[in-house]
């Protein structure tokens, strides 16, 4: 009987939880609302910067506020286009440069978005720091942060219902199903999951980059710069959360023609 009624409140809780993300088309699971994630969001933030060394007022710093505004805008101009006005209503934009030697960049949900200086030698130009940026703001567009929170606690909910239906095997046996079932869902969802998520940031990226009025010619330039930086140090695929460096950039290619056609249809911001 429990196990009956936990599954039937597993799928219940499946199917109330599924929403459709204009950006990507795609029905979605997503148990968190932006009303519980931006606050905590937007705090965690707010901690970050008290903690770590903000660049303000050179060079760098400025293009990364310029940039970040440019992509806000193709944001705004794409999910107007989509009939979505309303969608970035609880945005409270930021973009900081942080002084830190980690090639990486990273948008938290509701639109704050902070660059290690450390890319800008790999970014190279304005249109390579548009292609950062434009794929970290689509995390946040495609609210991947939730997705993954809400993949994290079906994952949980898996193990509970391993756990139930272990129960009368024993100790030693129900651990050894339980390993299998963290390793099986990891490399059989977790992972997978996240590589679509890169998968899609990349897409919308693009469509946002060229909205922007970047050459989105220079995202393949952008990912050759990244490949030959770590070459022979990345695992594989099939073990990662994020595409391979081959991978990406074929997709990427592939894809370009497509935002072209976007931004043709949506309109592109004069620079």
């Amino acid at each position: 009987m429990k196990k009956r009624l936990f599954i039937g409140f597993a799928i219940i809780l499946v199917l109330v939880s599924c929403k459709t993300n204009p950006l990507t088309g795609k029905s979605t699971l997503n148990f968190v609302s932006n009303s519980e994630l931006f606050p905590s969001s937007f705090q965690q933030y707010g901690t970050f910067l008290k903690e770590n060394k903000v660049v303000n007022g050179t060079t760098e710093a400025k293009l990364v506020e310029n940039v970040g505004f440019k992509i806000k805008l193709a944001a705004e101009k794409y999910l107007n286009y989509l009939g979505q006005n309303q969608y970035l209503k609880d945005y409270a934009w930021e973009y900081k440069l942080v002084e830190n030697e980690q090639v990486n960049a990273w948008c938290m949900p509701g639109g704050k978005i902070v660059v290690y200086s450390g890319i800008l030698p790999v970014t190279l130009n304005e249109a390579g720091l548009a292609t950062v940026m434009g794929h970290e703001v689509s995390h946040a567009l495609a609210n991947h942060g939730a997705q993954r929170m809400s993949a994290a606690k079906l994952q949980q909910l898996g193990a509970v219902g391993v756990t139930l239906a272990t129960a009368k095997q024993g100790e030693a046996k129900q651990n050894q199903w339980l390993e299998y079932y963290g390793i099986g869902s990891q490399v059989g969802g977790m992972l997978p999951f996240s590589r679509s998520h890169e998968s899609e940031a990349d897409k919308i990226g693009l469509a946002l980059m060229a909205i922007a009025g970047y050459d989105v010619e220079e995202s393949v330039l952008f990912w050759g710069r990244m490949a030959a930086k770590s070459s022979g140090k990345s695992q594989p695929e099939f073990m990662s959360t994020h595409p391979s460096d081959a991978t990406r950039i074929a997709n990427l290619k592939a894809l370009i023609p497509e935002a072209k056609a976007i931004a043709l249809k949506v309109g592109i911001i004069s620079n």
